[in-house]
């Protein structure tokens, strides 16, 4: 059981920027952050099946691709890395890239490597606020300029780059060839509401990614039978015996939470581990009109779930070139 406060921790990278507000007044001797890491709060707590993070970018990170289980397996990693971009905010043209714009051979692929023609074969797409993009492991991305990202992945690292804007950085062609879905991007799920407070954003075979928004005022208990990770997006809550607001992370596994949310409500994102939805997922204090205790009543996604967003499995989906 365990409820805790997350610890946020700031890394610096080259295309991060220097303002993190409102998520964050972190500063790192005056070099740019780039990335705010949500650890477990005790130090010696076991480490946690996944990442969030949240990303701030003043230029486009390096086109590149993830490895899946498998892949990850073999080469001595203990698991690939499938992720989920929720956009916070977004520059007027900002844009992430997701998928090539055709098929490529092992060979092919290589080639656009080593001569940078790769750059050219990406597919760019504007993003705005508020949406949701998944990230399945194999699939050729990019994050573009004037971004700020909140991220939830598996619990790994391993990324291969094919592509980094002249930055000198080393590139790693052969996993990254031999990990790639060298071609289009999958087609993107639609959100989808669950219950008035709850809107799925993404599942997939690793993780769920949800909403959550709570009126003013009200009171709440959040079951995390799952790893579970709260990411405060606006407004706060007071839960159990600690205050969260913008950028705050929250913690919990096989235990629940009491949530009261501030005089302007709560926007979270919520992500836990599982494919589909948790039936119940929040439950509502209310005031009965005769004993004025406070009960609980469940707000229950409807019995048979679609899931949005659905994958097949990682051995699947991927084709890895060899």
């Amino acid at each position: 059981m365990a409820i805790e406060h997350a610890r946020a921790c700031a890394l610096p990278k080259p295309w991060g920027i220097f303002d993190l507000r409102p998520w964050s007044s972190a500063r790192h001797e005056g070099g740019a952050i780039g990335e705010i890491w949500y650890e477990r709060s005790g130090r010696e707590a076991a480490k946690s099946s996944l990442l969030l993070k949240i990303l701030f970018t003043n230029q486009p990170l390096s086109i590149q691709v993830h490895p899946d289980d498998a892949f990850a397996h073999s080469i001595g990693l203990p698991c690939g890395k499938t992720e989920a971009w929720y956009v916070l905010r977004a520059a007027p043209e900002a844009k992430v890239a997701l998928g090539l714009n055709q098929r490529l051979t092992s060979k092919q692929l290589r080639a656009a490597v080593d001569d940078g023609s790769i750059s050219k074969l990406v597919v760019w797409q504007a993003v705005s606020c508020g949406d949701a993009i998944f990230v399945p492991a194999g699939t050729i991305h990019a994050i573009g300029a004037g971004l700020v990202i909140a991220e939830v992945q598996q619990r790994s690292d391993a990324t291969f780059r094919l592509f980094d804007h002249g930055r000198q950085r080393a590139l790693h062609v052969e996993n990254a060839v031999a990990a790639a879905d060298a071609g289009p991007a999958h087609v993107q799920g639609h959100p989808s509401r669950l219950t008035d407070e709850r809107t799925l954003l993404i599942s997939s075979p690793h993780f769920v990614l949800e909403r959550i928004e709570l009126p003013p005022d009200s009171t709440w208990r959040l079951d995390g039978e799952r790893e579970t990770w709260l990411l405060v997006l606006s407004g706060g809550a007071c839960a159990n015996s600690f205050d969260m607001s913008t950028g705050d992370a929250l913690f919990m596994q096989s235990d629940s939470v009491s949530l009261h949310a501030g005089s302007t409500g709560l926007v979270g994102l919520v992500a836990y581990t599982g494919e589909i939805p948790v039936p119940i997922l929040l439950r509502r204090a209310r005031q009965p009109s005769t004993t004025g205790q406070r009960t609980l009543q469940a707000t229950r996604a409807p019995p048979l779930v679609p899931r949005a967003n659905t994958t097949t499995s990682t051995n699947e989906r991927l084709e890895l070139s060899q």
